[in-house]
């Protein structure tokens, strides 16, 4: 598996020690608004849905990292690539537990994610999909240099998908470092 290092985040497999944090996040009423089925997950469900992401690396050779904050150890929240059975296209998303809101963590994590993509994996072209009322993750696809696209209904939810072309990426405003782990 692979991990990126930006400034203030370690970008990582997902741990089996990481279920507590995880869990409170997938709890979190706030966090899970416009995440999945749009509810609350209770512990078990967290749990599997740490295994699902973790599966998505063996399946497509990429996936969704643990964000871990470099400073202080703590799980911050999830972001990277994304393409299950069913999807529109590959994704780019990212979500934080609510403490680290505000700080620019969901963004440096994201454009790390994307370089990654773009850089290390040949894609051409990335996209969000976004719940239309989640204007914060709206500016932030828009930050990254994604456009709004169109609109679509994936699994029973009306979302907006913002994408963006390879050649549209600006230059990488994080330090970004790629390590090959050992499974």
């Amino acid at each position: 598996m692979i991990t990126l290092t930006t400034d203030r985040l370690l970008l990582r497999p997902f741990r089996a020690e990481d279920v507590d944090a995880y869990a409170a996040f997938c709890a979190d009423p706030e966090v899970m608004r416009f995440l999945g089925d749009r509810g609350v997950l209770a512990r078990d469900d967290a749990w599997r849905q740490m295994a699902m992401l973790a599966g998505h690396w063996t399946l497509r050779g990429y996936g969704i990292w643990a964000l871990e904050e470099r400073a202080t150890g703590a799980l911050v929240g999830r972001a990277g690539l994304h393409y299950p059975d069913g999807w529109p296209e590959p994704e780019i998303g990212w979500a934080l537990a609510r403490p680290f809101w505000g700080r620019g963590l969901a963004y440096e994590a994201a454009r790390a994610a994307m370089d990654y993509a773009f850089s290390q994996l040949g894609w051409t072209r990335a996209m969000s999909l976004i719940d239309p009322a989640n204007t914060r993750s709206i500016r932030l696809a828009e930050r990254l240099g994604e456009r709004y696209e169109r609109d679509l209904t994936l699994r029973g939810h009306d979302i907006g998908l913002y994408a963006i072309a390879a050649e549209r990426l600006a230059p990488l405003m994080v330090r970004l470092a790629v390590v090959a782990d050992a499974l």
